[in-house]
């Protein structure tokens, strides 16, 4: 029993070959980096670059003065900012709300872990 055939596929390592008797090139072992912190900030930080590019070629580019009246605020300002800051509004609007539901449901868990902690071990087998 000492002796064991290998499985099928199997290479060994004194010939480099299959155990069916076809040859197969022995492959070097791959070095793997890992994803850092610092790697994600660089291309954070370089999309964040692209997209302010974009935003300012966009501003430029709608350079035209157009009146804006918002509650009871009026003025004149350029085309690509009121754009800009209309879509800001619009996130604003979404993510306010978001940022409060997602709070509520963390208070309401960490209420439910204290809870549960509180519980003896054995009233929680019977759940």
């Amino acid at each position: 029993m000492s002796e064991e055939s290998p499985a099928p596929g199997h290479v060994t390592q004194a010939s480099g070959q299959q155990a069916s008797g076809t040859a197969q090139p022995s492959q070097l072992p791959q070095h793997v980096v890992k994803r850092t912190r610092m790697g994600g900030l660089w291309l954070a930080s370089g999309s964040f670059a692209v997209v302010l590019l974009l935003l300012l070629i966009f501003i430029l580019e709608n350079g035209r003065s157009v009146y804006v009246a918002y509650f009871g605020a009026h003025g004149q300002v350029p085309l690509g900012v009121a754009l800009l800051l209309a879509a800001v509004l619009g996130i604003l609007m979404v993510v306010i709300p978001g940022t409060a539901r997602i709070v509520q449901l963390r208070l309401t868990a960490r209420r439910h872990r204290r809870a549960d902690a509180g519980q003896p071990a054995a009233s929680q087998q019977h759940r």
